[in-house]
């Protein structure tokens, strides 16, 4: 079938070539009675855009590459979804990548992304420094931001939670259901949200007076059947139990079932993301509730103002979401 032309739609609607340029690339003023009258008659003679025309002409390919550490993480599924919706809305399409949690395959797909000459890149780094050389070689050659986690040293823009408050409200909250002692079940130190969710929990239980013991603080992996064995690593059960993710979070309030321990009665147990499922559990997950949206827009922004001679480092604010896997109602 021969492809539509500029020319076609143009006298379908009775205006210059011009006028349906303007209208199709979204640039310059045109009123909305002719736009309708254009989109009306490209829609009429099925016209599409010749993206790589385009892409030759403006040196862009309206493509964005966004990596991410899991894709089997419905935290990081549901911010793709998120950054994807941002895009759509700028006429923009995703291509993206699984790091798998590793960085050398990180360093590959971030390669790959710059060799199909994508327009910028969103990347949350599996490694809080191992992946620190791919991710500036990357910012090097073209826009990129870091979302969620960072990577010190690297000169890039970054946008996300600020973990270290969220930590203030959960630390808060527990003493205010009455914990006098706290444990702390995360990820292995290898990226900024893990060191920042163990810091600013350790920070705020010192400043509540809340104990903390050594053999209370387990670091494993983001996954549920990490969660479960955790509980029974430890030596003996505190107030209160901290996870650094919902999935974590899950698989503790799943072994505190299995073994007869009452949650919130016996001990109080928290997550962080608010996925789906963390209002499905037994019972429903208090969890630190992260701005997805937000952050997708901030991190399509930040990627379209790049080139600028400063950094942007956003740190959004979270949200508690109380629900039954906590005694107290309100948060201070």
């Amino acid at each position: 079938m021969q492809r539509v032309t500029i020319a076609e739609v143009a006298a379908r609607a009775g205006v210059s070539t011009a006028t349906v340029s303007r209208v199709l690339s979204g640039r310059g003023q045109v009123s909305e009675d002719m736009a309708r009258r254009v989109r009306r008659a490209a829609d009429d003679l099925g016209y599409q855009v010749n993206s790589i025309a385009r892409a030759l002409r403006d040196g862009r390919t309206g493509t964005v590459g966004m990596v991410v550490p899991s894709i089997t993480n419905p935290f990081f599924t549901s911010l793709v979804e998120s950054v994807e919706h941002v895009l759509g809305q700028e006429g923009k399409e995703l291509f993206l990548c699984d790091a798998r949690s590793d960085p050398r395959i990180e360093a590959r797909r971030l390669a790959s992304l710059v060799a199909r000459n994508v327009d910028g890149i969103i990347v949350s780094p599996s490694h809080g420094t191992e992946s620190g050389p791919a991710v500036q070689e990357t910012a090097d050659r073209l826009p990129l931001v870091q979302l969620d986690r960072f990577v010190a040293g690297t000169d890039t823009d970054w946008v996300g939670v600020d973990d270290i408050a969220a930590m203030r409200q959960v630390v808060d909250h527990l003493h205010a259901g009455g914990a006098r002692s706290a444990a702390f079940v995360g990820s292995r130190l290898t990226n900024s949200s893990s060191e920042q969710r163990l810091d600013g929990f350790r920070r705020r239980a010192a400043e509540t007076g809340m104990t903390v013991r050594d053999e209370w603080i387990l670091l494993g992996d983001y996954t549920v059947e990490w969660g479960e064995e955790a509980i029974d690593r430890l030596p003996d059960l505190p107030d209160a139990i901290v996870c650094a993710d919902d999935l974590i979070a899950l698989g503790v309030t799943r072994a505190c079932r299995s073994h007869g321990i009452d949650v919130p009665a016996r001990v109080q147990v928290t997550g962080f993301d608010n996925i789906e499922f963390a209002r499905l559990g037994e019972p429903a997950l208090t969890t630190v509730d992260q701005p997805r949206d937000q952050i997708a827009a901030e991190a399509v922004r930040l990627l379209g103002a790049a080139g600028g001679a400063s950094r942007a480092h956003i740190s959004l604010v979270p949200r508690l979401v109380v629900r039954d896997s906590t005694r107290a109602k309100e948060t201070r």
